[in-house]
């Protein structure tokens, strides 16, 4: 196989296909990429055996062919290119060469027939979403995806329809996330569905370089999005989503109203001195403000005073800084509503009643 392409096409196709990759892998042939040359251009593929990514690219074909390389070697040799050449790969035996200006490389390859592919089964649901609302889905779910792999039925966004809307939750059991949308055409009666963690990261790494509408195509084990000629393909995590409805609190009448900058700056700035046993910071709530603060009998104490709107009797409660600060980081309005009970009930946060999102908070003691 010979083929011709431009450095930064080539760069920027590698790019999306070599993150599938793992660093570290006990069967050779998955740390390599597969490259097909074919009449219009190159067509690349990765895959981890989960997650499968394909990208298409254009290019000057002499000779067709296909072949296996190493793709963190070769996205580490294009990065070095230099910027506007011409990148010319050919195949001969078990070597593949390239050639860009003055230098040269030959990498070894491994045969195209022991390369694996995740099986093309029928995807019956299919629907379409803008590039960024897939975005604001899993920006303002995926910081509460659980990492305990014990508890592998957590460890992505549950997608699922109800009543006309599609929802996407994420919880590691602290925390919970939840948006609500209009359900796409083409998205009733599909399989309650758990997109895993790397699946998501890859597709939000791709989604800040595609605008317009992503294809979304899935059966209730796999699911596919396509932009134009890149397409990711992933397996589905096999469990069941707990009842997360029971967890979302309906009945907190004490409804606090606080600047949302203003809340976030405070709550980093007095945990500064928090430690990771004493990660708590305590919120005492009066009528017109907050007192944010910290003890850590290692390093000493911490308080900030924050304006707020409150109209309920006085409550101290305790969160998690970090998780909280998690929550206040997707809040994109300027005021931030956050529902209580009591110290010890789950707490729930939204930008209001008209916002898609809304964040359930489990306490800490303090």
């Amino acid at each position: 196989m010979k083929a011709t392409v431009e450095r930064a096409t080539l760069l920027k196709c590698l790019g999306h296909v070599q993150s599938v990759v793992e660093r570290r892998n006990t069967i050779p042939i998955l740390s390599n990429v597969l490259i097909e040359v074919e009449n219009s251009g190159l067509k690349l593929m990765a895959t981890d055996l989960d997650l499968q990514v394909v990208d298409s690219i254009a290019a000057q074909v002499e000779t067709a062919g296909a072949t296996t390389v190493s793709a963190h070697t070769l996205f580490d040799i294009v990065r070095k290119l230099p910027e506007g050449s011409q990148v010319e790969i050919a195949v001969a035996g078990d070597k593949m060469s390239i050639a860009a200006g003055r230098a040269r490389f030959n990498l070894a390859t491994l045969p195209r027939d022991d390369f694996p592919m995740i099986a093309e089964s029928d995807l019956p649901t299919k629907f379409q979403l803008p590039a960024e609302t897939l975005k604001q889905i899993i920006d303002k779910t995926r910081f509460a995806i659980s990492t305990e792999e014990t508890r592998y039925y957590l460890n992505g966004i549950f997608m699922h329809v109800v009543d006309g809307k599609l929802l996407a939750v994420a919880t590691d059991g602290h925390r919970l996330a939840r948006v609500a949308l209009d359900a796409p055409a083409g998205s009733d009666g599909m399989p309650d569905i758990i997109v895993p963690r790397k699946c998501v990261a890859e597709v939000r790494k791709l989604l800040d370089e595609v605008t317009g509408e992503i294809e979304i195509s899935l059966s209730a084990s796999k699911i596919r999005f396509a932009a134009g000629d890149l397409v990711l393909t992933s397996k589905l995590i096999d469990g069941t989503f707990p009842d997360y409805s029971r967890v979302i609190p309906t009945k907190n009448d004490r409804l606090l109203k606080v600047d949302t900058k203003a809340l976030a700056e405070g709550v980093d700035r007095v945990a500064a001195i928090a430690t990771e046993k004493t990660r708590a910071v305590k919120m005492s709530i009066d009528r017109d403000r907050i007192v944010l603060s910290v003890t850590s009998p290692e390093t000493g104490t911490a308080a900030e005073e924050v304006p707020a709107d409150y109209a309920s009797e006085s409550l101290d409660v305790g969160f998690n800084a970090r998780y909280l600060l998690d929550i206040l980081s997707e809040i994109e309005t300027d005021e931030i509503e956050i529902h209580l009970a009591d110290a010890a009930a789950p707490t729930l946060i939204r930008e209001g009643q008209s916002s898609p999102a809304l964040y359930v908070l489990m306490p800490m003691r303090v």
